[in-house]
């Protein structure tokens, strides 16, 4: 079974939720403490053991190829001006160029999801690869790719990454599985049902953010897009056409995590709020704060 070594990003959203911070600065380079939020999961990536990570961006994300190439000869000269004690900062920086190889690409197409898996089909090739999104995520500790990829490994296929559905108003935000249980926490899908509310939800796996798809769903997407007209166009139904050709895919619930969904702005006020919170810095201040507030 072909391990994936690639994965694509779609990042090309004006992110108007959060305008008019995102008039000058991608919404995916918006800080989680002392990292932008695309970091985060390209970390997550690269700990899976992807090599290649292409990002489908526009013409206002110059900002996250510049954050992912080698600082500039100035911003060391100051930090080396500082000693000691800017020298984690020069490591730091240094090595973020350095975690995979960064490949940019223009979305070019229609809306919807699918569009970036067509500008970038050309890059894939016919093996599989991850595709997740810049602005929401699975606790780092957990690794949402990485076990994808082992369920991958274990049966093949093409994987969703999902989270146990908790409260009732969750039923009317996700796709859920519907199909036959594997184990617990695993399901081979029919089928991938949308919105469905708690009453008529197939299974509490909603697919929240994640995917290892087989290269052949490219095809796919390829002459789907021939005879697409109106309305948004995304990948989900050449996941159903798969599945009705035979192809397998599972949903498997991400264990031992938190899913951060930073798109909007109170989501993502929680997730700096927790991240502060785990941070060996400066943790236990922000607690303290936080109980003196309440």
């Amino acid at each position: 079974m072909k391990r994936p070594t690639k994965a694509i990003i779609p990042a090309a959203g004006f992110g108007t939720r959060f305008l008019p911070q995102t008039k000058a600065m991608p919404k995916e380079m918006m800080p989680l403490i002392d990292k932008p939020i695309i970091q985060y999961v390209v970390e997550e990536l690269v700990e899976a053991g992807i090599k290649d990570i292409i990002i489908v961006g526009s013409s206002n994300k110059r900002a996250i190829e510049d954050h992912f190439d080698l600082p500039s000869e100035e911003l060391l000269a100051n930090l080396r001006a500082g000693g000691a004690k800017k020298q984690l900062f020069i490591e730091q920086v240094e090595k973020i160029a350095n975690l995979a190889n960064f490949v940019y690409v223009r979305q070019k197409g229609p809306y919807g999801n699918a569009t970036p898996l067509l500008s970038a089909a050309h890059l894939v090739g016919n093996e599989p690869f991850i595709y997740t999104w810049a602005d929401d995520f699975f606790s780092p500790e957990a690794n949402a790719t990485k076990q994808m990829i082992d369920v991958h490994e274990r049966l093949g296929g093409g994987v969703f990454a999902c989270k146990r559905a908790v409260h009732d108003s969750e039923y009317s935000s996700y796709g859920f599985a519907d199909g036959n249980d594997i184990e617990t926490g695993l399901i081979k899908m029919n089928k991938i049902v949308e919105k469905p509310g708690k009453e008529n939800a197939p299974s509490q796996l909603a697919s929240v953010s994640g995917y290892l798809l087989p290269g052949e769903i490219l095809g796919y997407i390829e002459r789907g897009i021939e005879t697409h007209r109106d309305g948004e166009f995304t990948f989900q139904p050449y996941v159903q056409m798969m599945i009705d050709d035979g192809f397998d895919f599972y949903a498997k619930e991400i264990e031992n995590a938190e899913f951060y969904d930073t798109g909007n702005p109170l989501e993502y006020l929680k997730t700096t709020i927790d991240f502060g919170l785990a941070h060996p810095d400066f943790g236990e201040n922000l607690r303290e704060y936080l109980r003196k507030k309440m």
